[in-house]
């Protein structure tokens, strides 16, 4: 309908172009409008009977064309269900246009589109903000900790300790997971997810976590960086994690509010009571927690659990057939021994990687190491510090064969060629800190054998303890300069002498 005075002047000239005989394209084009709305207003003219030489002013001109429909009672065209509209909003797929199409089929003489609109955002004004937000059926969980922690008395000290109260709210139907864990670190971060899901009986579509340090490592208004171990359980549960925005409390209105309610309703009860242990608590937490969600509301009809049997439960995704297995990541760098380093323990990765940054995945039993995304290396994990796990497949060949021996190895080798040969074999080794530092040496004395024959090398070796020399140039030097032929005169007492504090002596290792 106008209401503007132009659009009363170009009525007006309108009615004087066409009583001058002129075509409605004519008067159209001179008008500046389009041929339609000619059409419109003449039909209306006519139909008022008016014509260019009435003396109507703008007002009565108006009321003459677009005359004011007749009043229906409110009651004749029908008031909408505006709880119903509420609830039906979040199904997935739902609009206000689709609920006011059935509303006018069920009422034809009904409001129309713009008032229905206007009434119901009115109406929805009127309850909680919690209520007002719309979200879809099994679309979003919402996920923080209470500001308020519980104390835990220890029964053997008296000590107390602060339990802190995790709680997740699906947001269609603000159905309600509370528990209470020691901290607020990753294990427990991850272990009450877990919980909460098993609770609800399947998994929203998005995550929604304040940005705490155990979910996010990095937070950033367009890509904040999860947590590796929290990322890894969002994909195992095929969730998407979406962290609210930096100083954007509307973001995590829904939970605020469900954690105010929370500690209005659960926390606030048990403040007079103790709790000794964690399980207590939580078995006090849990009897509150179902009076909460089967709570009528105040301002909407039904409760939080009637709501979620209707909405979220049905959207869920299902829970996965496995168990997520906890597992923490960490960065580490290849040493030039083809070892990383994870809580004092060495563990080996190929000998390409050298020098190269890896990231390990570390669960309760198994190490795993990636690179570039691919798995390179899976050990056992060990909990023994300064020790090594070292796969041969991860050393270079030289290494493999030189790995192979062991000091008890060489010495039953040595003994084979004489008792010379293994006396002095098991001097390098008890006079080295650690005996695999002497094993090139050792292994070079026993290739010997085979271009002078093992006679000559147990006359070498015997020569070699004799004169005090135990190494490996000086039995190939005896060997090269036929010093090995030479007879040794017997001493009276042995120069060499491994009868010392320091050293093992032979029986280590027998």
């Amino acid at each position: 309908m106008p209401t503007k005075r132009v659009s009363m002047r170009k009525i007006r000239e309108v009615l004087r172009l066409c009583s001058a005989g002129k075509s409605q394209q004519q008067i159209a084009a001179s008008v500046g409008i389009g041929q339609s709305t000619v059409s419109d207003y003449l039909t209306r003219a006519r139909r008022a009977g008016i014509d260019v030489a009435s003396e109507l002013d703008d007002a009565a001109l108006e009321r003459a064309l677009y005359p004011p429909r007749p009043a229906l009672p409110a009651a004749t065209r029908g008031i909408p269900d505006w709880p119903y509209v509420h609830r039906e909003l979040k199904r997935k797929g739902v609009t206000l246009f689709l609920l006011w199409e059935e509303y006018k089929a069920a009422h034809p003489q009904g409001f129309q589109y713009s008032w229905f609109c206007q009434y119901y955002r009115r109406w929805a004004a009127k309850i909680d903000v919690v209520m007002r937000q719309t979200h879809r059926a099994g679309e979003t969980t919402f996920v923080d900790y209470a500001g308020h922690t519980v104390p835990v008395v220890d029964r053997t000290t008296g000590e107390l300790r602060a339990a802190q109260i995790f709680i997740a709210v699906l947001g269609a139907s603000n159905y309600t997971f509370a528990e209470a864990t020691w901290t607020q670190a990753l294990p427990d971060w991850i272990g009450s997810h877990q919980r909460a899901f098993a609770f609800f009986g399947g998994v929203s579509e998005t995550v929604v976590p304040d940005n705490i340090k155990a979910g996010i490592t990095r937070a950033h208004r367009y890509e904040p960086d999860l947590n590796p171990t929290y990322a890894e359980m969002a994909a195992h549960y095929g969730i998407a994690v979406l962290p609210t925005r930096v100083a954007k409390p509307r973001d995590k209105a829904k939970v605020e509010v469900g954690v105010q309610v929370v500690e209005r309703w659960i926390l606030a009860r048990l403040r007079n009571q103790t709790f000794f242990s964690l399980d207590e608590l939580n078995r006090a937490i849990s009897e509150l927690l179902s009076r909460l969600n089967a709570r009528p509301f105040k301002k909407l009809p039904g409760s939080r659990r009637e709501l979620f049997e209707k909405l979220d439960q049905p959207a869920l995704q299902p829970l996965p057939t496995q168990p997520y297995v906890f597992a923490t990541w960490k960065k580490a760098r290849v040493n030039i021994d083809y070892h990383i380093e994870l809580e004092r323990h060495y563990y080996s990765v190929p000998y390409q990687l050298v020098k190269a940054e890896v990231e390990a995945r570390l669960s309760a039993h198994t190490v795993e190491i990636f690179h570039g995304g691919k798995r390179v290396a899976s050990h056992r994990r060990s909990r023994q510090p300064g020790h090594h796990t070292t796969l041969a497949a991860h050393m270079p060949r030289p290494h493999r064969e030189y790995a192979q021996w062991t000091p008890r190895r060489l010495v039953d080798w040595a003994h084979k060629t004489g008792p010379a040969t293994g006396q002095l074999i098991e001097h390098i080794l008890t006079h080295r800190r650690h005996p695999q530092q002497g094993f090139r040496s050792c292994l070079g004395i026993l290739r010997l054998g085979k271009t002078y024959g093992q006679d000559r090398l147990e006359a070498a070796c015997r020569r070699a303890l004799h004169i005090g020399t135990a190494s490996y140039k000086s039995i190939a030097s005896i060997l090269k300069h036929g010093l090995d032929r030479e007879p040794v005169p017997e001493p009276e007492q042995p120069t060499l002498s491994i009868d010392h504090d320091n050293i093992r002596g032979p029986k280590y290792y027998h």
